[in-house]
């Protein structure tokens, strides 16, 4: 051990066994740990691209409330979404196989597989802090249900500033 580390006595052996079930590294462990009032009622969902050149993890609910959005390239690419905190996404692999498309304000971040093509997740204008993540590129198992709530893309000034919540969905 060194400078700063904690002997964890008789507890050693538990927290081994909790970061290898939840796949986690040490300072993820320790991550999730401090942060356990932001994550209390979030379930780990893994997920990537078609190919699996892209994947990864995300922290939210076992209760996914999705955004169908009308706006033109929401239409064009079926892209419905929900929104997490940039602190609750982590790239696993990728990265150097991710291209962007950005158009009108360039805010929205359409990040894609440059292999197979599909947006498993992207940086969607309303919440650029964060990340809005495609449930249907989720791996089986996480996710209980799944509520869509249409939002009006074509008028998308006045649809996010009229909406309670959304622009809050990035926060931690």
């Amino acid at each position: 051990p060194g400078p700063g580390a904690i002997d964890l006595g008789a507890q050693s052996g538990r927290w081994a066994a909790f970061q290898e079930r939840h796949r986690l590294s040490c300072e993820e462990a320790a991550r999730l740990l401090a942060g356990l009032n932001e994550y209390r009622g979030l379930v780990k969902h893994t997920g990537g691209c078609h190919c699996g050149a892209v994947r990864f993890e995300v922290w939210a609910s076992a209760d996914l409330h999705v955004f169908n959005c009308n706006c033109s390239i929401c239409t064009k690419k079926q892209n419905r979404h929900f929104i997490v905190p940039a602190s609750r996404f982590k790239l696993l692999k990728g990265a150097d196989n991710l291209t962007t498309y950005t158009f009108n304000t360039h805010r929205a971040q359409h990040t894609f597989c440059k292999t197979c093509g599909v947006q498993s997740f992207y940086t969607p204008r309303s919440n650029p802090d964060g990340y809005g993540i495609a449930p249907h590129c989720l791996d089986d198992g996480t996710v209980q249900t799944i509520i869509t709530e249409d939002i009006n893309g074509k008028e998308w000034e006045k649809a996010v500033r009229e909406h309670k919540t959304i622009r809050d969905m990035s926060k931690p």
